[in-house]
C-alpha cells in the first residue's frame, strides 16, 4: 500500500512552532509519499455530541466533519500536530478525537477495522525545557492508537514559545530528520508492557 500522511494540525496559530516542526520531519520523507495538511483551525469542527445511547449516527457527507472523516479513513499514516497546550492536546485537536467516537459508532463505516495496523505519529512544540510535562499529550495519543488497534510512532517533542522558536532546537531538527524513518510498533496500553 502506498503510504498517505495526514497532518492534523491543532494549533490556534497559523505557522507555529509545532506546524514547523512536523515540516521539517516531514520534508524527509520520500517524493512519492502522499502527504495532505488540515489545519483544524481553518476547517473548525462542530462541539462533538454523544449520541451513543440516543440514536444511530449518520455519516457525514459535506463540511469540514466531512472532509475530515474522509482524509483520515484514506492516511496510512496520521500525523496529529499539536501544541501542548495545557499539558494536553489544544481543543482544536481534542475536537477531532471526541468526532472519532461518532465515527466508531456510524453503521457502514467500520472505522476502527479501517484504522487497525495504521500508523498514528504526534508532533508537538512545548513552552517546557523537560519534555515529561508532555507525558499527558503523549499518554492521549499512545491510548488512543492502542485502542484503535493502530501502531504509535511516538511524539516529536520540540521547545519553543514565541514564533520560530523551534527553529532554534537543535536537537528537535535532529530527530525531525529521522522521525518518520522508524517501524513503529503496535501500540500497546500501559498495562500491557511487558
Amino acid at each position: 500500500m502506498t503510504r498517505r500522511f495526514l497532518f492534523v494540525l491543532g494549533s490556534a496559530r497559523q505557522d507555529g512552532n509545532t506546524e514547523l516542526l512536523a515540516r521539517r520531519a516531514a520534508e524527509q520523507l520520500p517524493a512519492d509519499v502522499e502527504q495532505r495538511w488540515i489545519d483544524l483551525a481553518g476547517h473548525p469542527l462542530p462541539d462533538f455530541e454523544d449520541l451513543r445511547h440516543d440514536s444511530d449516527h449518520t455519516r457525514p457527507t459535506e463540511g469540514n466533519l466531512a472532509l475530515l472523516l474522509d482524509a483520515t479513513l484514506a492516511a496510512t499514516d496520521l500525523v496529529i500536530a499539536s501544541p501542548l497546550y495545557w499539558y494536553a492536546v489544544s481543543a482544536h485537536t481534542k475536537r477531532y478525537l471526541d468526532h472519532w467516537s461518532g465515527w466508531l459508532r456510524t453503521p457502514g463505516l467500520d472505522f476502527k477495522a479501517t484504522l487497525a495496523g495504521r500508523t498514528l505519529w504526534g508532533v508537538t512544540a512545548l513552552a517546557h525545557e523537560e519534555g515529561e510535562v508532555a507525558d499527558p499529550l503523549v499518554g492521549t495519543l499512545s491510548n488512543s492508537a492502542a485502542y484503535m488497534g493502530m501502531r504509535f510512532g511516538g511524539v516529536l517533542l520540540g521547545n519553543g514559545s514565541k514564533p520560530g522558536d523551534v527553529l532554534n532546537d537543535a536537537e528537535a531538527l535532529a530527530r525531525a530528520k529521522t522521525f518518520f524513518a522508524q517501524e513503529p510498533p503496535l501500540a500497546r496500553f500501559p498495562y500491557e508492557a511487558e
